[in-house]
């Protein structure tokens, strides 16, 4: 809940009364106002800086006073959008789509440089305004992904990727859309995989559409390039030597007898960076993505489970290569002999698995499995031929957080004075979400002191301020990326 800066029931100079605060940022605030709509209240200095950078002209924001302060208005209707990018809602159609692309691009056609993950969406001006902040800039790719999709970090390079979260839309209005934005559109989206005809058809002419999944793969490799996890490179090491370097070098390997990349376990405590570095390939691999989790196919219901997780194999199957995501697979995977995996129900949802993850690789998918407790999966799951490698994933060493402190401050305005060795210490065997808040948290103080630049005494006092939490019990759940 945010801190109104004026009274509800206010009577801005447009007429409309405010009502309570929905989004707060550095000299700006966004208010709900009586009946339907909102307004955007701007501190004089950054709507001054809008004006100056051609962003708005100026008279489109209401300047007004409130006691000795200076502000500025712009109230919307509920039928324009006035929200942060960062939190905004996912398109309900391609126009809603469209609206934010020309936004996009209407404001880098004038502002080049500003970042925009953290702007503003005025869909009545169509433009995103820029707030200024010293997080590091995101590319414009990933910021128009992230709206598409309702939150998800995917960029629009990754156009198969794309297309297949936002499979609603349609590819080639979806291409018409990151066209709009300005960005290229390079990639062919393959075409379901056709089932055999009954009978002899016409010679296809679209040799693209009859594409093999090892074609396709072959066609998407242009220049063999490494996987990088910044602050793991360990992980980062398994994933080229056994995912990688397959499948840029099929050829190698299949003349070998090895077809496919292998089903892979990653196993640790919370926060230890799983989830991370699965999010990381598939936006490195630019594959259609699926997932299994317990909000998305559990059911209570006998036979339901089971008919959910096929749904999701055969999506996978038919949009292959893919990739196929089981987070949190001892929600279904438990061993047998335990009570919670006794039940008949439970091991036909095993046996599904079991009989599913062979014939998913044998198609072209890579699966990837996650969990917080490896002893409790059923041994038959863990079976070499099924998942051939489980791999450890525990928190990250001194040296591995001195590099992803490295990779996290180098997109940032940063002091020269600054030395992590200090605060690397003091966060190795921490959660890599610890990491990546204490830079955020520092970013924030520096803002807040109205320093220019990321300096050692605010990253300081961000560590001192954000103290190792105790670790959670392998129980909970967890929610959310580093």
């Amino acid at each position: 809940m945010y801190a109104t800066w004026l009274p509800i029931g206010y009577r801005l100079p447009t007429g409309a009364i405010l009502k309570r605060p929905l989004f707060e940022g550095n000299g700006w605030q966004i208010v709900e106002v009586r009946g339907e709509g909102r307004a955007l209240l701007v501190e004089d200095e950054l709507a001054q800086r809008w004006i100056d950078s051609s962003l708005i002209e100026s008279g489109v924001l209401a300047p007004f006073s409130f006691g000795e302060q200076q502000f500025s208005s712009l109230v919307c209707g509920s039928s324009n959008l006035l929200c942060p990018v960062a939190d905004g809602p996912s398109p309900q159609n391609k126009n809603d789509a469209l609206a934010f692309a020309l936004a996009l691009k209407s404001t880098r056609q004038i502002d080049p440089d500003s970042p925009l993950q953290d702007a503003l969406y005025i869909e009545k001006l169509s433009k995103l305004l820029p707030t200024y902040s010293i997080s590091p800039r995101v590319d414009d790719a990933v910021v128009l992904g992230y709206w598409l999709t309702g939150g998800a970090n995917v960029s629009v390079k990754s156009f198969r990727r794309l297309a297949s979260m936002m499979s609603w839309l349609g590819a080639a209005n979806v291409k018409e859309v990151v066209e709009t934005a300005g960005f290229e559109v390079t990639e062919v989206v393959p075409a379901p995989v056709r089932r055999p005809a009954l009978r002899p058809s016409a010679p296809a002419t679209d040799t693209k559409e009859l594409a093999t999944p090892d074609e396709r793969i072959a066609s998407e490799i242009s220049k063999p390039r490494a996987f990088e996890l910044p602050g793991r490179p360990d992980l980062a090491r398994f994933f080229n030597e056994h995912v990688v370097d397959i499948i840029q070098n099929s050829a190698r390997y299949k003349a070998l007898g090895i077809d496919f990349p292998s089903a892979v376990v990653l196993w640790g405590p919370p926060g230890c960076g799983k989830t991370f570095a699965v999010e990381q390939l598939i936006e490195f691999l630019g594959w259609p993505s699926f997932q299994i989790d317990a909000s998305s196919v559990a059911s209570p219901y006998i036979h339901e489970t089971s008919r959910k997780v096929a749904e999701v194999f055969d999506k996978a199957m038919e949009n292959s290569p893919s990739l196929l995501v089981i987070d949190e697979m001892e929600a279904f995977l438990a061993d047998r002999e335990m009570g919670a995996g006794s039940s008949h129900h439970r091991v036909e949802e095993i046996a599904e698995f079991l009989r599913r993850i062979p014939e998913a690789v044998k198609n072209h998918v890579l699966i990837i499995a996650m969990t917080n407790r490896v002893d409790m999966i059923d041994p038959a799951i863990l079976r070499r031929g099924r998942f051939d490698h489980v791999v450890e994933v525990g928190f990250a060493s001194e040296s591995e957080i001195r590099s992803l402190l490295e990779k996290l401050l180098s997109t940032l305005p940063r002091s020269e004075s600054i030395d992590i060795a200090p605060m690397a210490a003091q966060l190795a065997g921490r959660p890599l979400s610890d990491v990546s808040f204490v830079v955020r948290e520092g970013a924030r103080l520096a803002a807040r002191a109205g320093k220019e630049s990321l300096d050692q005494a605010s990253l300081l006092e961000a560590l001192r301020s954000s103290p190792a939490r105790e670790r959670e019990g392998s129980q909970k759940r967890r929610i959310g990326f580093i």
